[in-house]
């Protein structure tokens, strides 16, 4: 029987980081979300390379690893791990031959979850890209009409202000004295 888990898709995406430009899940965010060790779960990886290419899995490097955990801190990718011994990346893809490889209720059961995470993820970067553009669109033809609107008002001023010089009065002038 599936045991009823507490996380969805928003806490999943929480965990989701990225590494080489990629969105990924580290090896201690997915035991924790299969239910197993982080121990179990590399050494499946191991057992199954074949089954894990770079673009499914890729263990981050030292300086990597050390930013990693400058920037989230007590969450870091060393939590409770030989410090020799730096963390795996999974990416969505990884994360899902993960869940094969594992082959257990639980595992079936979150991989659905880091799927609609990863799925989410993509669609709100597909709207802040899709929102950059319009914006950019907007910046362009604000730019347009700004001297569009410079030269109405060049234009209005040369009609108000009086012409100087010699103007002449209207009507016949003569000299009377």
């Amino acid at each position: 029987m599936v045991e009823a888990i507490g996380n969805t898709s928003k806490e999943v995406a929480a965990s989701i980081l990225v590494a080489r430009d990629r969105a990924v899940l580290l090896d201690s965010d997915l035991a924790d979300l299969y239910g197993v060790s982080t121990k179990a779960l590399n050494q499946a990886v191991k057992r199954n390379a074949a089954r894990f290419p770079s673009d499914f899995a890729f263990r981050l490097t030292q300086s990597e690893t050390h930013e990693l955990n400058r920037l989230v801190g007590s969450r870091g990718a060393q939590k409770n791990r030989d410090p020799k011994s730096p963390p795996f990346a999974f990416t969505e893809h990884g994360a899902m031959m993960l869940a094969m490889v594992l082959r257990s209720p639980r595992a079936v059961e979150m991989s659905v979850l880091i799927v609609r995470a990863f799925v989410s993820l993509r669609d709100a970067a597909r709207w802040n890209s899709e929102l950059v553009e319009k914006l950019q669109e907007l910046e362009a033809r604000m730019g347009r009409h700004d001297a569009d609107i410079a030269a109405i008002l060049r234009a209005v001023n040369r009609l108000m202000t009086t012409p100087r010089g010699g103007s002449r009065g209207i009507g016949f002038l003569a000299d009377i004295s």
